[in-house]
Parts: C-alpha cells; structure tokens; sequence
C-alpha cells in the first residue's frame, strides 16, 4: 500500500494528538472499497418486500414492554426462570466460560438453549430469542470443539479462502450447540501491540483486514442448498464485525477501566485516519452482508463509542447502508456516564445502540427503558427502528420458522474435514524468523533431540484466551495435539524425543553413561494465556526465566531452534543470536501438531507476518503508519509482510 508524504506526516503524530472534541464537519473522503469475492447471496425482491412487510405487522402488535424486551440482551446465568416470558426477552448470551452448568457438551449445551427457546415462544407473539456467543477461534466455549488459530495467526497465513472455510466450519460447531450468533470477527486496525487482543485481530493494516474479515464473514453467513434454509432465510450463522470503533489504536494509559492500559482507552486520532485506515474493514463487512456489529468500549477524543452518534447513526447506518442492529458491548452502555445510569442508556440508545448486553440487572435496564419513553427522553420511534433491525435479523436467521437448528450438525465437530482444516491453518500461519546455517528442516532420522517448555505439552496455553474460559485455560482440557506430541509423530522410529518443562536433560544418558546431547534442541516459549485488557502490557522483553530456557538448552544441544507461542510479537532483539532458528507460532490452537509438519519439512513455510516486529519496547507502538520510513535501528526488528522461506539466508541483524 502507497501513502502520500503528507498523510504519512499526519499518521506520525497520531499518538501525542491533542484531546479537542469531534469535529463538527463531515470529511468527504470517500472509502476504498476492497475488491472481494465474498459478498454474502441476499434474498431477492419479492421475498424481502414480504420480510418487510411481515416486520411491520409484527411491530404493529407489540406493546411497548414487548419492543424494549427485544432489545435486552441477558447473559444466560443471571436470567431467572419464567423471566425470558415475563419480560419479552429478546436475546441471551453466554460470555467467555458461559457453558451450561450440567456438562459441557454439545448436546447440553443444545438443551440448555433449547430451554430458553421454549420460554420465549411461550410469549404473546412468541418471537424467538437470538441467542449469541464468543467463538472467536472455533466455539472455544464448547470443550472439544475444533479450536483454530487466533486471528493473529490467520493474517500471517492471509489466505482467504482459508479464513472462509474456517468461519464456515465455525459455524456449524455452533449450530450443533444450538446457537446461531457468532460475536465475532474483530476488524480492528490494530495499531499498538500492547494491546491485550493484539491476537483477535488480523493485522495492522487495512486492505489485508479487510480481506480476511469479509472472507471469514462470508464463511459464518453464507447458506448452501445443503443448508435446507426455510423461506425467507438468507444467514446461516449472523456474524458481528467488532468493536466499532478504534479498537487497538488508542493511547496507552487512556483507559479508565480497572488495571487496564490501552482496552477500553480513548482514540486521538484525526477523523481522515479513522476513515482511511480504520473505517475500511466494516464498509467491507456491511457491503458484504453484515446484519449485527458491535460498538466498542473505547471512546473518540474522549466521547464513548456508545455515545457517538455520529458514528453509529450518521456514518454506518446513514452512509454505510447498514440495516441491522448494533448490539452494545458487555454492560458498556453503563460507562458513559458512570454515576448516571438513566442519563447513559437514553444516551446510548438515542445515539444509535439497538440491543443492551445488559448483562445482569436486566430489570432495571427494562425500567429505565419505560421510564425514558414515558418521559420522552428517547422516542418510541427510535425503539422502534431498533426493534426493526433486530427483526430483521431474526427473520434473515429463519428462526420464526426454525427456531432452533437441525441437530445434524453435531456430527461435525471435530470431524476429521474440520480437523485437516485447523492443521492447515497452523502450517500456513507460522512464520520463519531466522534460519542460520540451515538449521530447518530437520532431518527426521536425526539421532536425539530435547523439547523444553510448558508450551511444548499444554493445549491450554497453545490454545490462549476464549477457550473454555474467557481468560483462557492452562491444562489439557481439550483434545487435540500438542507440539511435543507432533514432533514425537513426525520423528523416525529411531530418533530418541526427549521432554522437559523446565528444560533441564542432566537426568538423560547416552550409552556411555555421560550425559546426552541433543542434535536439536526446541525451545517453546510461551505467553500465559490472557484476554481483553488482561492482556495490556508495556513490557513485551522476553523474562529472565525464558531467556535461561533458551540458554540452557544452548549447553545441552548442538542446534537450537525456539518456537514462540504468543498473542503479539514480543521483544527478542538481545536473545536473537542463542538459537539458531526462531519461528512465531502465534497461539495455534488445538492442532499443535501442524507445527511439526513445517518443522520436518513436509510442508513449506509461508507465513508472513501480519504485524512490524518491534526492536526495543521503546519503539511502541509502531507500525507500517507510523514507522514507514524510518531506517536502521529506529526501524523493526522484522518489517510488515517479513517471514523467510527455506533455503532463502537469514538477514543480517544490525547492532543497536
């Protein structure tokens, strides 16, 4: 992508930019529209005019304590039973670990939304509730689901076609759990690798963001005839573009929110970048079919994303075209005016938000939503457009007809296509950082080698945040491979693959009695799982206890390679020269063992990294914006689109 001097000028003093308010002129830049092959079928016509028509009849015959029900959203452990009925309830949520309390398994998790379902169709109107959840990587909510690569990982691997197959495969390991709203892709620009959901996103820049968001929508969305979709049905699963807007480019330390650095902070950007680079991917979704999007916790020249009118009303529905709904974040409405509920949902819901993730005390939200009509405060006209929307999306779902989906799809998870599917996915996205003297690939006859590290052998941490619990799990609660498992597979019969956490081999003999040496030592270094603004972190350096792995190991092999696991590039500069090969396996989910596959040399390596590779922590945050030109040691470590391929020479490292 080419960028004008002047705007590369503007995009270098993003991040000192002075707090003024939004400007009260409309920029009239038009967006670049991205050139895809995802846009999602739409219904023709005469069935959508009868869709139409059909909303209008109902919305005709709701009360008003029935159109604010539609609009609340609960999460599916504080509704009580009968409420979903009692009070017209139109959507429940489970959050990250939101699994049904008997057992987490499909066909629990099938009844226990089944349930819900039951008590909304006992209703006057008996409109279906929506039911939505978090399955950001594969259902990762879903023990032994299929989980694929955090998103980090599939920009690396930027193939479409690929990211498509996965939001298909997805979504039909949610329809097994009876669930048919995915809170997921995040198309966020991510500007700041700080950031703690660095890895939910694709990249740091806008068209590969773009591409890969719009192909794994298609994915969710799109219905085939196998599908048997009911009349009027026109999205297999709803997917939800978030967070609008300004996720992963706001100012370190903005954020008001518990310990939290950059989630939740506040953007200061100039309304030509948010246009340029960050508002692309979601025209890209809404031309692609789009039906929900989520507005994010993180505010514009200190005015709340749930509060920005402009934004929501004027730009994505006006402008855009968008004609679903916009579903808040977890209780985000709330921070708009801390000490001032009332004021913060007529706010919010004036400003464009249709449906509440309340996600608690949904009593009250349903009060205050009377009390504001009532009072005039927020128009029942305005109620109405957002019950509308989300009517809309109901119908475009075929739930009026099919309220809960066919139980055929509980054969497919971890079906072996959705399995090849995930390995693939780990190959393509790992990328080759350094290959000094050819160290990979390894020969599978090779005599010995050591693994070392907790990552080698935990699912749970190759897997990272929003799997099985919103902060992720370590253990190996799910099936799947591991890395140490791929390698002992990959190996010959002869070669001796030895294991050890803490990667100390003294214990180990060679048939003398003296203590083994490896031809090949793996070092897996591996961030502890994390999510949201858990996650933020200033300090991106390799710890003590990592770099004395790699150095032990050093003592212990002839050739070293580390394999990093992580949701962000981390700070490698001074470890760099200790290993001979170094490859970003990112968090790869339950299919560890694609990893060896590349290792082995079956299969090439392809990845290219999706993110610049920062060289000091003192050069955060930088990125192909802010740091285009810059040369030498104030460039990264490893630039935007960087990843070696075998037989091609490492670069020289230049000394800072």
């Amino acid at each position: 992508m080419k960028h004008s001097l002047s705007f590369l000028l503007l995009i270098s003093l993003l991040f000192s930019a002075c707090g003024a308010p939004p400007p009260a002129t409309v920029i009239p830049t038009k967006l670049p529209v991205v050139a895809t092959e995802t846009s999602v079928p739409v219904m023709d016509t005469e069935t959508s005019q009868s869709v139409e028509k059909q909303i209008e009849e109902l919305l005709a015959r709701m009360t008003l304590e029935e159109k604010i029900g539609q609009m609340t959203q609960v999460e599916k452990n504080s509704i009580k039973p009968g409420d979903i009925t009692k009070y017209y309830i139109g959507s429940i949520l489970s959050g990250g670990g939101g699994y049904p309390t008997a057992e987490n398994t499909a066909q629990a998790w099938y009844a226990m939304v089944e349930g819900f379902q039951k008590e909304a169709l006992a209703t006057r109107l008996q409109i279906p509730i929506l039911y939505g959840v978090d399955a950001v990587h594969g259902h990762g909510n879903l023990r032994n689901a299929t989980i694929f690569p955090h998103n980090i990982g599939l920009g690396a691997a930027n193939n479409p076609e690929l990211v498509e197959k996965i939001g298909r495969a997805t979504a039909e390991e949610m329809l097994a759990t009876g669930i048919p709203w995915n809170f997921a892709p995040v198309v966020a620009v991510v500007q700041d690798v700080r950031w703690g959901r660095t890895y939910e996103g694709y990249g740091e820049e806008t068209e590969l963001v773009s591409s890969l968001g719009t192909a794994y929508l298609k994915g969710l969305q799109s219905l085939t005839a196998e599908d048997n979709p009911v009349p009027g049905q026109s999205i297999f699963v709803l997917g939800t573009p978030k967070h609008f807007i300004g996720d992963g480019a706001t100012i370190w330390g903005s954020s008001r929110t518990e310990n939290y650095q950059l989630d939740q902070g506040n953007m200061q950007v100039p309304e030509e970048f948010l246009r340029q680079i960050l508002l692309p991917p979601y025209q890209s979704a809404v031309e692609s079919g789009a039906m929900n999007i989520m507005a994010s916790f993180s505010s514009w020249k200190g005015t709340k994303m749930h509060a920005q009118q402009y934004l929501l009303n004027e730009v994505l529905k006006d402008e855009f075209g968008f004609n679903g709904f916009i579903v808040s974040d977890w209780q985000a409405m709330d921070q708009i005016y801390p000490d001032d509920y009332y004021a913060s949902i007529v706010t919010s819901v004036n400003a464009g938000v249709d449906m509440n993730m309340v996600p608690y005390d949904y009593v009250t939200f349903i009060e205050t939503m009377k009390s504001a009509v009532n009072n005039g405060d927020i128009p029942e006209s305005r109620v109405d457009e957002a019950v509308r929307r989300i009517l809309r999306v109901k119908f475009a779902l075929g739930l009026f007809e099919r309220p809960m989906p066919d139980t055929k799809y509980q054969g497919t998870i971890r079906s072996r296509e959705h399995l090849e599917l995930a390995r693939q996915a780990v190959r393509e996205s790992l990328v080759l950082l350094k290959n000094e003297n050819d160290a990979l690939p390894l020969s599978k006859d090779m005599p010995v080698i050591f693994v070392a590290g907790v990552g080698a052998h935990e699912i749970g941490v190759q897997s990272g945040g929003w799997t099985l619990e919103w902060q992720g799990k370590v253990g190996n609660d799910n099936e799947g491979t591991t890395i140490l498992s791929g390698i002992r597979s990959a190996a010959g019969s002869d070669t001796r693959v030895e294991y050890s956490r803490e990667g100390d081999f003294s214990e180990f003999k060679d048939s003398t009695g003296n203590p083994l040496i490896a031809d090949a030592g793996f070092v897996v270094i591996a961030e502890k799982p994390y999510a949201e603004g858990v996650g933020d972190q200033a300090d991106l350096s390799l710890s003590q206890a990592e770099t004395k792995l790699i150095t032990a190991m050093r003592e212990q092999s002839q050739t070293v390679i580390v394999i990093l696991l992580s949701g962000r590039p981390r700070v490698i500069t001074e470890q760099l020269p200790l290993a001979e090969a170094w490859v970003a396996a990112w968090l790869p989910g339950t299919e560890g063992a694609g990893i060896a596959d590349v290792l082995f040399g079956d299969f090439p390596f392809t990845g290219k990294l999706s993110f610049s590779w920062p060289r000091s922590n003192e050069q955060l945050p930088i990125n192909i914006y802010n740091a285009s030109d810059k040369t030498g040691c104030e460039a990264p470590l490893f630039p935007f689109g960087y990843g070696l391929e075998y037989g091609h020479p490492s670069p020289e490292i230049e000394p800072c």
